[in-house]
């Protein structure tokens, strides 16, 4: 962060510090009541001038703080060149009313502030290019640091393969054994049969005759 910017953006919110506090007493002065316009006009205009005030008493001092806080952040610059255009453009609508029904004096008061905003409005919009500038330039910078870092930088070493050979075998799994089926039990003969079925049987003996005399 240079001293030159710091320097800049510190003129640049005091200037804008000063513009809306002269705007906020510009705005107590004006009298919408008694402007020659019609009632829609009218209230459509002094809400135009409450939201102005209440920006100016608070989102605006709010965002101020942040940006003096972080000089160069970009999102917090962007965001007070955006709260600078909504403020232009409502306080523009009203120094138009002020210029068509008010009288000269808070025409020139109003429209004193509206060029004051312009000012500082176009001051941030410089700033805001410059900053984006700055930002991209770093980028680059930054990438072609890392580019250089990474081209001298030792090689890894290749990585130790581990010889497996000292480690134990592994047994191989145990052979399942088949299982014989179980014997059926023989079945036995009823009782009184010595002989298994299909088995002929010897025939009977005969009783010996007797020889003839």
């Amino acid at each position: 962060m240079s001293y030159a910017s710091v320097t800049q953006l510190n003129g640049l919110l005091g200037q804008l510090e000063a513009t809306s506090e002269k705007t906020q007493g510009d705005l107590v002065g004006l009298r919408i009541e008694h402007w020659k316009a019609d009632g829609p006009y009218k209230r459509q205009a002094l809400g135009n001038v409450d939201s102005i005030q209440r920006n100016l008493q608070g989102a605006l001092p709010a965002i101020i703080a942040d940006l003096r806080s972080s000089p160069e952040d970009l999102p917090a610059t962007f965001k007070l060149y955006r709260n600078l255009d909504a403020l232009y453009d409502v306080l523009g609508s009203v120094t138009e009313g002020a210029g068509a029904f008010g009288s000269k004096d808070d025409l020139q008061a109003l429209s004193n502030d509206l060029s004051a905003f312009e000012g500082t409005r176009k001051q941030l919009a410089d700033r805001i290019d410059t900053l984006s500038r700055a930002k991209e330039a770093e980028i680059v910078r930054l990438r072609a640091d890392l580019k250089t870092a990474q081209a001298m930088a030792p090689a890894e070493p290749p990585k130790k393969i581990m010889d497996d050979d000292n480690e134990p075998a592994k047994k191989p799994p145990a052979a399942t054994k088949k299982k014989t089926p179980a014997k059926k039990p023989a079945v036995k003969p009823p009782a009184g049969q010595g002989t298994q079925p299909n088995q002929q049987q010897p025939p009977p003996k005969q009783p010996d005759q007797q020889k003839p005399q």
